[in-house]
């Protein structure tokens, strides 16, 4: 962990000389020795056998090319911010003002909704740390109840959770849409199966689904019994606050029998920013129409988003059904959803990061990710949603070469290694400070600080940070 959040901070320079050097070499690995009498080979069934993916080895390149990529990589990421519509980010900007300036206590949520780029949380965790050590540490916020998918983690939290779970709403598990805050949730009929969290906070809750016939479930707060509450009722969503001393705690969440499905933990401060990361392995943005919306209202109204994020485009563009038009209607449905869902919260799309295939003559960049780029920004323009062109931020089309080169992004082309994802995450905090240091300066220059309020001060400063005069209002 402390290597993590010293490495964060030190991507805001995004020097050239932040690239790696050769991999260490791997020992061989001596073959076992067999013997005349073996035991019998158990057979499965095949869909049982699967493996994971071996993880891509970094690109074999030589220094000098891999020095000469990272520094085309950095002088890319420290170009002058490309956010498009930015004062669409007006509302929360206004909200980091105030937190900044100690005229608000309050917690501020951003949502980060995305695919496995925002799912290994070293992009997102890189966003929340530097955030949160600028704006104040508003704790972890919404995760996941357990570990609901392989690979599943937090960089600043630890979560487990027993073997007979199940988790639906991910991309192959189509069910009832009652998922929750992310999109997931978890499930069991089991006596004795638990979730734990262990958090740094001052209040928690436990998120789940009321349903008729449902179970019984134990909490604990750091090996104590604090309540035992039923999960029946009329189905939709249901809350446990706990009742805290600010500080460190590990939470156990214990069924008792009877059917249960959990949402997620919600652990917070008194005061400064939350960035929960919400990324499913896999996902397009059409995943988002699936979740079943009363259940969503009724937690965005409970905890208003400052910030909601949405990450998307890698898996659509290897996706033949979309078409432009079929691709920029969903994602203005979606755009609907989520405004219906938080009216007040500020909303950033952002597109795909390049990426390659294996073509004919070679690896070349996916041509499909210039419709669903397109798709998605006619969409956040017409939806009024900001937008930033994350593939443009990368280095343009093409790009991915750069950065396998540099050790930043692995070598299927499509995915990052850990400090490339590092790097993405000051990026984006880099854009996001970059438009609040304008909207502070446009804030003072458009209303004096002795009349500043909200109603009078976030219209204004959005129509002159869109280039529109206010000589008139």
């Amino acid at each position: 962990m402390n290597r993590f959040l010293v490495t964060a901070a030190l991507l805001l320079a995004l020097p050239g000389s932040v690239c790696s050097g050769a991999p260490s070499p791997r020992k061989p690995v001596a073959k076992k020795k067999t013997t005349a009498v073996q035991r019998p080979i158990r057979r499965t069934p095949a869909r049982t056998t699967r493996r994971r993916p071996p993880v891509a080895r970094a690109a074999p390149v030589s220094p000098q090319v891999r020095l000469a990529a990272s520094s085309a990589v950095s002088e890319w990421l420290n170009q002058p911010g490309t956010i498009e519509n930015p004062a669409a980010l007006v509302p929360f900007l206004e909200q980091l003002v105030r937190l900044d300036g100690g005229t608000s206590q309050q917690v501020l949520p951003i949502l980060h909704y995305g695919d496995s780029h925002t799912a290994s949380d070293d992009w997102s965790g890189t966003t929340r740390y530097l955030l949160q050590s600028r704006f104040g540490h508003g704790g972890p916020g919404f995760t996941h109840a357990g570990r609901p998918y392989l690979g599943y983690r937090r960089l600043d939290i630890k979560s487990a959770s027993t073997r007979f779970w199940y988790s639906d709403g991910l991309v192959a598990r189509d069910g009832d849409g009652m998922y929750g805050l992310s999109g997931i949730s978890m499930s069991t009929r089991r006596a004795g199966e638990f979730v734990t969290l262990e958090a740094d906070c001052a209040s928690a809750e436990l998120h789940f689904l009321r349903q008729p016939g449902g179970g019984i479930v134990e909490i604990s707060d750091n090996g104590t019994v604090v309540e035992t509450i039923s999960t029946a009722g009329d189905p939709g969503p249901g809350v446990y606050p706990l009742r805290l001393q600010p500080g460190a705690h590990q939470f156990t969440a214990r069924t008792r029998g009877g059917p249960v499905r959990l949402f997620g933990w919600v652990a917070e401060n008194g005061r400064g920013v939350t960035y929960d990361m919400l990324g499913m392995n896999g996902a397009q943005a059409s995943i988002g129409l699936r979740w079943e919306e009363t259940v969503l209202a009724s937690y965005y109204r409970r905890r208003p988003p400052a910030l909601i994020i949405l990450a998307y485009g890698t898996n659509e563009a290897r996706n033949r059904d979309w078409t432009f038009e079929s691709y920029r209607d969903m994602f203005t449905q979606l755009l609907a959803r989520f405004r219906r869902l938080a009216p007040t919260a500020s909303i950033l799309v952002i597109g795909p990061p390049d990426h390659f295939y294996r073509s004919a003559s070679g690896m070349e960049s996916h041509p499909k990710i210039d419709l669903i780029l397109e798709a998605q920004r006619a969409a956040a323009r017409a939806s009024g949603a900001a937008f930033w062109d994350l593939r443009e931020r990368m280095g343009g089309k093409g790009a991915m070469g750069r950065w396998v080169a540099a050790g930043f992004a692995q070598r299927d082309y499509v995915h990052f290694t850990g400090e490339g994802y590092r790097l993405l995450g000051a990026a984006l905090y880099k854009e996001l400070m970059a438009q609040f240091a304008t909207y502070q300066r446009v804030r003072n220059e458009a209303v004096p600080a002795q009349t500043a309020s909200e109603s009078t001060v976030v219209p204004t400063a959005a129509r002159i940070i869109n280039g529109q005069s206010n000589e008139n209002q």
